[in-house]
């Protein structure tokens, strides 16, 4: 059965917070998460990857069934493992696209190298267990597309909170282009399904400065016009 229980936070009185600006010190977190693939060798411990899992459980989910589902990876043997299962699967998806054999070579290299060098990987999936079922194939695609953007929102969080911890994260989204191959691989529960792939550790780096599209270009205001232009995130 899916949570009933509260989880303890503090609560605010909405009169008392400022609406012209978010905290600073979360504004700090989102401004300065980066996307990290190279990380130091020590590993963070167990009950730091617990807490970022905690804050995973308080994403908002469709109907509150809370598909996601968490695999965590640490030895090298286990992640060695999977990243030798989905190298090989790329290998010969690449090849049946008629690319460049010395591409191929070197992006499963690479490939193989981001999942086995970072301390740990939690792996990402969705169960369709709990959710609503449809008789029709339309709908039935609607609800697992809910759930998906439940297990999104979820690893949201995870990075969230990981930066704020000081550690770093990068999402892979490998896995959804074998599914089946990891759940085998894995050996995960039945009707466990792979959506994506958290590497998290200390940064060996600050990550690449990220560059977004201005907000007139991706916001659309239909009843009023905005109030002021916002600050550059640059």
């Amino acid at each position: 059965m899916y949570r009933t229980d509260t989880l303890e936070r503090p609560w605010q009185d909405p009169a008392n917070v400022d609406e012209a600006l978010p905290d600073a010190r979360f504004t700090d977190v989102v401004l300065n998460r980066r996307s990290v693939r190279r990380y130091l060798p020590e590993q963070p411990p167990l009950a730091t990857i617990n807490k970022l899992l905690e804050m995973a459980l308080t994403a908002p989910s469709a109907h509150n069934r809370q598909p996601w589902r968490f695999v965590v990876i640490r030895s090298y043997q286990e992640k060695a493992k999977l990243a030798k299962a989905m190298g090989d699967k790329l290998e010969r998806d690449r090849t049946a696209d008629n690319d460049d054999p010395v591409d191929i070579k070197n992006d499963v290299a690479r490939s193989f190298a981001r999942i086995t060098g970072a301390p740990t990987l939690i792996l990402l999936c969705v169960t369709m267990a709990e959710m609503d079922s449809y008789r029709d194939a339309d709908r039935s695609r609607h609800e697992f597309c809910l759930a998906t953007q439940s297990v999104a929102m979820a690893g949201q969080n995870i990075m969230l909170a990981a930066q704020a911890s000081g550690l770093s994260s990068c999402w892979m989204c490998a896995p959804m282009f074998c599914p089946t191959l990891v759940q085998t691989t894995l050996n995960l529960p039945e009707g466990w399904i792979p959506q994506g792939m958290l590497t998290v550790g200390y940064p060996a780096n600050a990550g690449k400065p990220f560059v977004r599209k201005p907000l007139e270009e991706v916001v659309v205001y239909l009843d009023e016009a905005p109030v002021a232009t916002p600050q550059s995130f640059s």
